[in-house]
């Protein structure tokens, strides 16, 4: 007597249990994969928007002027530009204020790094979604395996006599259910890992642009003060 092992057979005769595992697994492995894509395109666009602006930042201009163009251009403009302007929009404000020198760039910096943790949050959303989706899924498939296997097994003590075709297709849906929580997991750790490397290397990449611009500002900050005493004295 032949048994049908096709894949499509094995899943459609499988239990409701095993049934129910495949189906979270299929859209887990389904919203992970979108997940990815979509991460995809918000880290490759992050890194060329820094890369853009870095270049505009450090090609000589002025900083005001440079600022003017970035609200200009506010809904094009990336991560990098983001903490820029809200660096020197506080700087600005404070600058009108009679306040010192130091609680300006104090406050500039405040307002940079409030940004930066914006940003850092944008990166690192829908990350912690693939790590659970990797570390889960093959305990969800060995579930189903598990329970397949259980129920292959009761079925095979009401019967006389037990063949390898008798055996075979319960044990065959069953390790399905592994193979899609394998397939839904590897991709899904693979990219995290990745990701997450690539979203601490940008923020690393921020906070390493927040230093020197807030460096600039104090020397701003500090030649207005000698300009200003030139002037009283």
């Amino acid at each position: 007597m032949s048994v049908d092992l096709s894949l499509a057979h094995l899943i459609w005769q499988a239990s409701p249990v095993v049934k129910l595992v495949m189906l979270i697994l299929v859209g887990a492995s389904i919203a992970s994969w979108a997940v990815i894509f979509h991460k995809r395109r918000q880290l490759r666009a992050a890194a060329e928007g820094a890369e853009q602006f870095e270049e505009r930042f450090w090609s000589g201009g002025n900083v005001a002027e440079l600022y003017a163009q970035s609200n200009r251009t506010d809904e094009f403009s990336g991560g990098l530009e983001r903490i820029f302007r809200a660096g020197f929009r506080e700087f600005s404000r404070m600058r009108k204020q009679q306040v010192s020198p130091e609680a300006v760039v104090e406050a500039s910096q405040r307002a940079m790094r409030v940004a930066l943790t914006r940003e850092a949050d944008e990166l690192e959303a829908q990350l912690p979604f693939l790590a659970t989706v990797g570390s889960t899924s093959p305990y969800i498939g060995l579930f189903g395996t598990v329970w397949g296997i259980m129920n292959s097994f009761q079925a095979l003590g009401h019967m006389q006599q037990a063949t390898l075709a008798t055996v075979a297709p319960g044990i065959a849906e069953a390790l399905i259910a592994t193979a899609i929580g394998l397939f839904a997991a590897i991709p899904a750790v693979i990219a995290y890992n990745r990701y997450a490397n690539r979203a601490e290397r940008l923020i690393s990449r921020y906070e390493v642009f927040m230093e020197e611009f807030t460096s600039i500002l104090q020397r701003n900050t500090q030649s207005i003060v000698a300009s200003d005493e030139r002037s009283a004295g």
